[in-house]
């Protein structure tokens, strides 16, 4: 991919001296049991060839999205986050619109929620919610669907139900790679794609497989039904860094991407590892690469 400009339209930071993690439990997931910075990412970052990037959060709590934004303000690597807010709250759009007023406000480019936290499967078709969905939709902003294929079939009733929002599923809704079934998450992914409002995040794919013996053709399966069905203009790319570290390193995932992404054109190419990030999220375009300058 020497010469092309990245987006990456998914990573994480967390300070575990200002927070924890209560997602980190568990041996498989302890190498994450650290901070991971902004500057440890850009490190990575800079060499891979990437210009942007969308910091997502991670913990459904009020202080971390100002964090964000405050991160974003002083790093032109971070081009946007997507925070999150209580959708439930009958002041969810005053909390919206105060956000915006904070340093970096102008950086709030989505909201997302756990949605694979929670228990009920339609979590995102109740009258709170929707009144939350409403209102971020109102607010300019799109929202990140971080789900599990239980919870597709939900998904794609709520954004059949609020058209003038942008829904942004991620990690491709978590399917089963590890197991090498396709459906039933194939048959509902394509009944949410069938939704000219829905777009798609190649992201999450290596922590989805076996651990410790996955290969890139394991993957391939699930990002051709990805790309056949959303199409190369509504897909993003995202390293989930540091999750990904669990399975490949910073590198490596971009690499991974690239390949499974080798049946498109240079045009289309240059779509999922930017151009559909910067219009879905609506970022600032990069600036020419160092070559060009």
């Amino acid at each position: 991919m020497t010469g092309r400009q990245i987006i990456d339209a998914h990573h994480h930071v967390w300070d575990l001296d200002v927070r924890p993690q209560p997602w980190i439990a568990g041996e498989s997931l302890a190498p994450l049991a650290r901070s991971f910075s902004a500057a440890e990412l850009e490190a990575e970052a800079r060499t891979a060839g990437v210009v942007g990037t969308v910091a997502v959060q991670t913990v459904c709590v009020p202080e971390e999205t100002p964090e964000l934004l405050a991160l974003a303000a002083g790093n032109d690597l971070v081009t946007g986050v997507v925070g999150w807010t209580d959708l439930t709250a009958p002041d969810v759009a005053d909390t919206i619109a105060a956000l915006r007023e904070l340093p970096g406000g102008d950086r709030l480019v989505g909201i997302r929620h756990q949605v694979q936290d929670e228990p009920d499967p339609n979590w995102l078709l109740r009258r709170d919610v929707r009144r939350g969905l409403l209102a971020v939709a109102a607010a300019g902003l799109a929202y990140d669907l971080v789900v599990k294929p239980h919870h597709l079939r939900a998904a794609a009733l709520a954004a059949a139900g609020i058209t003038g929002l942008t829904f942004v599923l991620d990690h491709l809704g978590k399917p089963p790679i590890a197991t090498g079934a396709l459906d039933p998450w194939a048959a509902d992914l394509r009944r949410l794609a069938a939704l000219p409002n829905t777009v798609c995040k190649l992201s999450g794919m290596v922590t989805e497989a076996t651990p410790g013996s996955w290969r890139t053709v394991d993957l391939r399966p699930y990002a051709d039904t990805t790309l056949d069905t959303f199409g190369p203009h509504r897909i993003l790319f995202g390293s989930d860094w540091p999750v990904c570290t669990l399975q490949a390193g910073y590198p490596e995932v971009i690499r991974i991407a690239d390949r499974l992404t080798d049946r498109l054109s240079p045009r289309e190419k240059e779509a999922v590892f930017s151009r559909n990030a910067i219009r879905v999220y609506g970022l600032r375009p990069p600036g020419p690469p160092d070559d060009e300058a």
